[in-house]
């Protein structure tokens, strides 16, 4: 059930700016900020930049560029501010320091080598985690759980450590995170009693793996959000099936907007069994969602990758009619340029298998020539006439309507797949449609 609303609701996200926004975060991102959503608490974005060596410019924007990509904003951040900054551990030693001399006040530390290690109690440690149920951690044995490091020897904080002491400092309600820190739990709580603080509410995720069961890496593909953003995914597909690796509303229903998906989520519907990645299902789903988005969204996400392509389409009032005829057939966004450039141009190219297969068959001039003439007789140029003085031509021919469809298609487009007939007949308008026709007889032959 959701979290009492008598408390606000903290959840965070503290990724490693590492240049790659794994899946796997941005899924455990989006079930802290659907979490925090759901229950009108914050959402933080916290990173976790220790290691100085990594932590580049261009690192930072990954993170931030993915996030929002995905729609998720968050409350307090490094570029935000809130009142439990700064929100970079890099900036936050002064904090570090306050709780190291707290647990080293109390007798919970020791060194070894140069480096500075926690002393365990030694006792069982029990976590209630909201996904995994009641879990005991047998703690006694040094061999099995040794004593963990806290500090280095070159004085450089382990996260362990800092994980805990910004959680406590950011008050966060839920740790909501992946199921591969389910073992590191027992031993922040520790820290936690440690410190006298109150731990969160834990649910730890099940984690994503890829067709051979293995944990999914960098090295499998879509692995990475980038991935999804530049072939041109719709980020509400992406966040959709995210979704789905864990989590179900039921009902055999898998195409959800993520408003609903708000609406409905719950920590305790999540499933415990590790989620194998398909990113076929998530391809089929952009194609879903591509056909059922409204034509303001298509041609917003569509444009970055039409101008990219140098598409000389001209005004926005000249490009819908030409999203509009392809939005049916276009699975990924970055395909929209190649579906829709021979609209914009005289200069096309034409497939040679389509053109021996329609234009240079026998008497396909002919008859492409006889439909030319026959539809410059209409002054309704719409779709249901050009269809109907098709086939009307066709049946004063004698032929098979296809004889026409076919070879007309490839003349008005170089290809023999493509939009509708009709509809680019109309987007292109009479005159240049009948040009290219009369270009396209020199090629029959």
């Amino acid at each position: 059930m959701p979290f009492s609303r008598r408390m606000t609701v903290r959840t965070r996200f503290a990724p490693s700016p590492t240049g790659f926004l794994h899946v796997g975060g941005a899924r455990t991102a989006l079930f802290n900020w659907l979490y925090a959503r759901q229950n009108g608490g914050k959402f933080i974005l916290r990173i976790e930049d220790t290691d100085e060596k990594r932590n580049t410019a261009e690192a930072y924007k990954v993170i931030y560029d993915g996030l929002s990509w995905l729609g998720l904003d968050w409350d307090e951040g490094p570029d935000k501010g809130g009142p439990f900054g700064p929100y970079q551990q890099s900036e936050r030693t002064p904090i570090y320091e306050k709780y190291f001399a707290r647990l080293e006040a109390g007798g919970h530390l020791y060194e070894d080598g140069g480096a500075i290690r926690f002393r365990s109690p030694r006792k069982p440690v029990v976590v209630e985690d909201i996904v995994c149920g009641r879990i005991e951690f047998d703690m006694s044995n040094p061999a099995t759980h040794p004593d963990m490091t806290i500090r280095r020897p070159d004085g450089s904080w382990i996260f362990h450590f800092v994980n805990v002491v910004d959680d406590i400092e950011m008050e966060l309600t839920h740790v909501i995170r992946g199921e591969d820190h389910l073992s590191n739990t027992p031993k922040h709580i520790e820290i936690y009693q440690a410190l006298g603080a109150e731990p969160p509410k834990f649910a730890h995720i099940p984690l994503i793996l890829n067709a051979e069961g293995k944990k999914l890496s960098k090295r499998d593909g879509g692995s990475s959000i980038t991935y999804f953003l530049d072939l041109g995914y719709t980020p509400e597909a992406v966040a959709n099936y995210l979704c789905l690796l864990g989590w179900s509303p039921g009902e055999n229903r898998e195409i959800l907007p993520v408003a609903e998906i708000q609406a409905l989520f719950d920590l305790a519907d999540i499933n415990r069994r590790n989620a194998i990645f398909d990113l076929d299902k998530c391809f089929w789903l952009n194609g879903q969602h591509i056909l059922h988005m409204s034509p303001e969204r298509f041609e917003e996400l569509a444009l970055p990758f039409v101008d990219k392509a140098g598409i000389p389409y001209g005004t926005h009032e000249a490009l819908r009619p030409a999203l509009a005829i392809v939005k049916p057939k276009v699975k990924h966004l970055s395909d929209v340029p190649g579906w829709i450039g021979f609209l914009f141009t005289e200069d096309y190219a034409f497939d040679p298998e389509a053109v021996a297969k329609s234009l240079s068959k026998p008497g396909a001039s002919g008859r492409l020539q006889a439909l030319g003439n026959a539809l410059s007789e209409l002054q309704d140029w719409s779709h249901p006439a050009i269809e109907a003085k098709l086939k009307e031509t066709a049946a004063t021919l004698g032929v098979k309507t296809g004889e026409l469809v076919h070879p007309a298609r490839v003349a008005v487009s170089g290809r023999s797949v493509g939009p509708g007939l009709y509809e680019m007949f109309e987007v292109l308008g009479k005159s240049r449609t009948l040009a290219r026709f009369e270009n396209a007889r020199a090629l029959a032959g």
